[in-house]
């Protein structure tokens, strides 16, 4: 008796978590995925550093899902590494971006959210240059690759893939020679930038990956 009892109470718990886990997954309970209420004051900003260096049709919907992914539009977020700011730079990068001709960004001052949002949209601009891609979407998906890993490993993977034009799901799977660890966060960098948080910015301006 006692066991078929502890038998349907293991079977009603496993239910009634199937069920739980069903819910979470149905709605959107996460914080990551709303955007956050310091996102607004940094809008217009954003828009115009991205269309300053783009032009009109700027992908700004693209660039915002990229802050969110990188610091959550805080401004003085640090990363245990030593990255800073809105646009998460590291000091060497953001003194040699500093020096590109032309991109009015002396002083390296990450602290400052209008330098680091102008940043941003210089150095994707500068390493999409220097992309090729089967699409405007996988040439963004790269030029994020090398945003979080630099532009080496986006080389790399391409000269050993069978489908070189395509990141997501495809070249950028490959490790070339890094850690499994800053794989990982390589390979999943551009996906959860297009693919979950584009779309929350959707009413920001153009995206990559509409």
């Amino acid at each position: 008796m006692r066991r078929a009892a502890a038998a349907f109470l293991f079977g009603l718990f496993a239910t009634l978590g199937a069920v739980f886990a069903l819910l979470s997954w149905s709605t959107p309970a996460h914080a990551a995925d709303q955007i956050p209420t310091a996102a607004a004051r940094y809008k217009l900003t954003l828009k115009r550093e991205a269309q300053r260096v783009w032009g009109i049709e700027a992908p700004v919907a693209t660039f915002a899902a990229q802050v969110h992914q990188e610091s959550r539009w805080q401004l003085n977020a640090r990363s245990p590494v030593g990255a800073h700011g809105l646009a998460q730079f590291m000091p060497s990068t953001a003194a040699w971006i500093s020096t590109l001709p032309g991109a009015d960004l002396a002083g390296a001052d990450t602290s400052n959210p209008t330098w680091s949002l102008r940043a941003l949209v210089t150095y994707n601009h500068w390493l999409s240059q220097r992309i090729k891609a089967a699409t405007p979407c996988e040439r963004m998906a790269f030029t994020l690759s090398a945003y979080n890993g630099g532009l080496g490993w986006v080389y790399k993977r391409q000269a050993r893939s069978a489908n070189p034009g395509v990141c997501i799901g495809h070249t950028c799977t490959i490790n070339p020679g890094i850690q499994p660890a800053n794989q990982r966060e390589n390979e999943h960098y551009p996906r959860v930038i297009l693919l979950r948080y584009e779309p929350l910015y959707a009413s920001w301006g153009p995206r990559s990956c509409a």
